[in-house]
């Protein structure tokens, strides 16, 4: 693998073994201008997004959410600060981003309330059926195994919970997914340049948006993965997609 000092390879060159080093290697070196860059890139446009996950949750049996690949922790603080009574877990593979994470769920007073914990969301170390809702948001992209990871969330939610995916996805329209390819490889690194400490690892993120599956394509693999009553809602002309599968009612696991 190409150190942080390269430009990463092309996430087509790779295997699956090779992707998941490269991501972990990504994430453990930019977490302390993680949430700034995202705020700065997106125009503050991720932080919305979240807030519309957050409001199509429901619960109503174990008041539990759980936040996969939840990096700096922004969804499962979110979710907490609209739900008082709600109890919330958050797991990441990389403790860097645990550890900023932790920072900002101690400075908002929710220890009490929200665990971090270090895990990989293939194999998510919990019971079946013990949330109303699990979500990953920006983070699918960079898990190769998605239909393995969109059942593992299956098997954790009680049945008639929600499987929530928000992800970073390309313009349905062909002018402006021209312009969007040249942003995502030659602007957003290029900004990334001037304040992230590992510049490279946003080529590679840039590409990993150019490779994610379609809408259509994302919301059929919900559907592989045994989700019901998918529902994709378009954000921000297209460029990020909030999907919303649910267990089935009468699911046994």
């Amino acid at each position: 693998m190409k150190s942080s000092g390269n430009r990463y390879p092309s996430v087509k060159e790779v295997d699956d073994y090779d992707r998941i080093r490269i991501v972990r290697e990504i994430f453990s070196t930019i977490p302390g201008k993680y949430d700034f860059l995202n705020h700065f890139l997106s125009l503050r446009r991720d932080v919305a997004w979240r807030r519309f996950a957050v409001d199509q949750m429901r619960f109503f049996n174990t008041y539990r959410f759980l936040d996969v690949a939840t990096g700096t922790s922004d969804l499962a603080i979110e979710a907490a600060l609209q739900y008082l009574d709600l109890r919330v877990t958050g797991l990441d593979f990389v403790p860097q981003m645990l550890g900023q994470g932790m920072k900002k769920v101690q400075g908002k007073g929710l220890s009490t309330r929200i665990d971090l914990i270090n895990g990989d969301a293939l194999h998510i170390p919990m019971p079946d059926k013990s949330f109303d809702a699990a979500a990953v948001a920006f983070g699918i992209r960079n898990i190769p195994d998605k239909i393995g990871a969109l059942t593992e969330l299956r098997r954790v939610v009680v049945p008639g919970g929600q499987v929530l995916i928000l992800e970073l996805t390309l313009p349905q329209t062909q002018y402006f997914t021209s312009f969007y390819h040249i942003y995502l490889n030659m602007i957003l690194p290029l900004l990334a340049r001037f304040f992230s400490p590992n510049p490279d690892a946003y080529h590679y993120l840039g590409e990993s948006i150019m490779n994610f599956p379609s809408v259509k394509g994302f919301a059929r693999m919900m559907k592989g993965a045994g989700l019901v009553d998918v529902k994709v809602y378009t954000l921000t002309l297209g460029i990020c997609h909030l999907f919303i599968g649910h267990k089935p009612e009468k699911c046994l696991k």
